[in-house]
């Protein structure tokens, strides 16, 4: 298979999958498994397309709620200049839920620079990934049967945003699912199916462009070192347009899913993959 074509397949299916409670890096392990990719072909600049891809979706999709909570954090700022103090965060939506997203990032970012390497390699096993499919979905089914789902992300408070942020670290083992987690973590404290979701996708916001920009940094040192060429840049288009516009799909699907569906469909998804993956690991 030409090696364009997997760079497609993999951008297609991260994209898909990023923002679904299915598990991008599982689907990732597999097919890289599956297509029989070249680590050294798909590297630094595959991973950062595909990051800062997926990224690009979040922005675009969720473009009003990013610049809302924006405005509002920096409004938050100015709070704290000298003749500002009428500005209060309390009585600012957008400013609270910006600072709650921010201290809902933190385990997530402090475990991902500590711990994201090992993590990834010991699990980094098509076993390991099916059975964390399959594990992990009783958490996805559990959350969707036992959540009142009569929340909406404004009446989060810090200790909910910590264990949905806490929630997210977890994501760190292949096969969990940062969304799926995430949303889980959402609906157990309490929150709507859609607000859940949507708080998951712009808690993963800053945790992506973290790890996005990091590689991409990382590719310039490549460059700077001529270690790259015109195939690595090829990887990097085909990875970043087809992840940003099927992650784009991916969240305007499941927002408008979820405002009448329940999760278990993913729920029976993620159970038959890890099964079939199982089953074919055990036929040869």
């Amino acid at each position: 298979m030409p090696e364009l074509l997997k760079a497609a397949i993999l951008g297609t299916v991260q994209g898909l999958t990023e923002f679904l409670p299915v598990s991008s890096t599982g689907h990732l392990i597999l097919l890289e498994k599956a297509l029989d990719v070249n680590q050294d072909t798909f590297g630094l600049t595959f991973d950062a397309a595909i990051h800062l891809g997926t990224l690009l979706s979040i922005l675009i999709l969720l473009r009003h709620e990013v610049l809302r909570l924006a405005t509002g954090w920096l409004g938050s700022l100015r709070a704290l200049l000298p003749g500002e103090q009428a500005r209060r965060v309390e009585g600012n939506d957008d400013a609270r839920l910006a600072w709650l997203i921010i201290i809902g990032t933190a385990p997530a970012a402090v475990l991902g620079v500590f711990l994201e390497s090992t993590v990834e390699d010991a699990f980094r096993r098509p076993i390991l990934v099916a059975s964390t499919l399959i594990a992990f979905s009783v958490v996805l089914a559990l959350a969707e049967w036992l959540s009142s789902k009569r929340r909406s992300m404004a009446e989060l408070g810090i200790p909910g945003t910590l264990f949905i942020g806490f929630a997210q670290a977890v994501a760190l083992v292949p096969g969990v699912s940062r969304s799926g987690i995430t949303m889980s973590a959402g609906l157990f404290a309490g929150l709507q199916r859609r607000q859940a979701a949507l708080f998951a996708f712009l808690l993963s916001a800053p945790v992506i462009a973290g790890a996005g920009l990091k590689k991409l940094y990382d590719v310039f040192d490549e460059v700077r070192a001529g270690g790259l060429d015109a195939s690595d840049l090829r990887f990097f288009a085909v990875g970043f347009v087809l992840s940003a516009i099927w992650g784009a799909a991916a969240i305007a699907f499941l927002l408008r899913f979820l405002q009448r569906n329940p999760l278990y469909v993913f729920v029976w998804y993620r159970v038959a993959l890890g099964l079939t993956v199982l089953g074919i690991l055990a036929a040869t």
